[in-house]
């Protein structure tokens, strides 16, 4: 099977190749050029944002991994007065909304043109909106941990992106049959940050609207082989959660609640020791999947 990554040179790039290399004919996307551990592999220099770009990636492709998005909100007021402060070049207002929207959709259309069978997209957790919140307004949590039928609350461009992607393949599996899957990772974080964190790992001096979640780059890329290789036997589209067994909390994860966020405490009766605020359970139940990677290893 040939398939092709989008956004290939970016950070999960190199995480996702390693977990289809070998087994599968890959073909690399992205405006720059990937990594050089990468370059055995054939590269197509592109932009979402060019149709024919799109259409010349897809070109004898079986299914794609699409992983090439702005990864946060271009337009978002703090972001932009926190880069205007430190002399930093600002992106177009509309970089987040054009990539992660129009970008999915011309490569949506080009692997409709090219009978493309199946797109797997790696998207957020932040389509709960619980990230990058704007208006100053809390959350609102309505029980933990948080799965893939949370209500969602989305106040910025990125999130809303996310959000809308699946939005976006659930359209396109309805109108033209292409099986379309979404993941919502937290924080993806390669071996050199989970290290990081555990090397500064320290107790909680808050609560972080984050959620204290996150999820191993090579797991994260286990769990999108998976979901490609059982996509016949999967509803033609889906959404699954992609987390860490545990949270980045030093402390069990009902302490840090009852110390900054007691109101949330009768939601979260059934958590224990590290949870996550993130459930895992319905990639687990589907797909078997299970993260075998995580911060606490690196611990001293």
């Amino acid at each position: 099977m040939k398939v092709l990554i989008t956004g290939a040179s970016g950070r999960f790039g190199p995480f996702m190749a390693a977990a289809l290399r070998g087994d599968y004919d890959l073909v690399l996307s992205s405006r720059t050029a990937p990594p050089a551990a990468l370059g055995d592999i054939p590269w197509l220099q592109g932009d979402l944002n060019v149709f024919d770009d799109c259409r010349r990636a897809v070109e004898g492709v079986q299914a794609i991994m699409h992983l090439g998005a702005v990864p946060s909100p271009s337009d978002h007021p703090a972001l932009r007065a926190r880069r205007e402060a430190e002399g930093q070049p600002q992106p177009p207002l509309d970089a987040t909304m054009h990539t992660n929207i129009m970008g999915t959709y011309y490569l949506l259309m080009a692997a409709v043109e090219a009978g493309v069978h199946t797109v797997v997209m790696t998207g957020s957790n932040c389509a709960f909106g619980h990230g990058y919140r704007i208006s100053g307004r809390p959350f609102p949590v309505r029980y933990l941990p948080l799965d893939e039928e949370h209500p969602s609350d989305v106040e910025d461009s990125y999130s809303y992106s996310k959000l809308a992607g699946e939005q976006l393949l659930a359209s396109f599996t309805r109108a033209y049959g292409l099986r379309t899957y979404m993941t919502r990772p937290s924080g993806i974080c390669p071996p050199e940050r989970l290290k990081g964190m555990a090397a500064s790992a320290k107790p909680a001096s808050g609560w972080s609207e984050w959620l204290f979640g996150y999820v191993p780059s090579e797991d994260l890329a286990d769990l999108q082989r998976l979901i490609l290789e059982r996509a016949d036997d999967l509803p033609a589209h889906d959404v699954f959660v992609a987390n860490g067994a545990d949270s980045t909390l030093l402390e069990p994860t009902r302490d840090v609640i009852a110390r900054f966020r007691p109101d949330l405490l009768p939601l979260a009766e059934g958590i224990t020791g590290h949870q996550a605020l993130f459930s895992i359970e319905k990639a687990r139940r589907t797909l078997g999947w299970e993260p075998r990677r995580g911060w606490r290893e690196y611990l001293p």
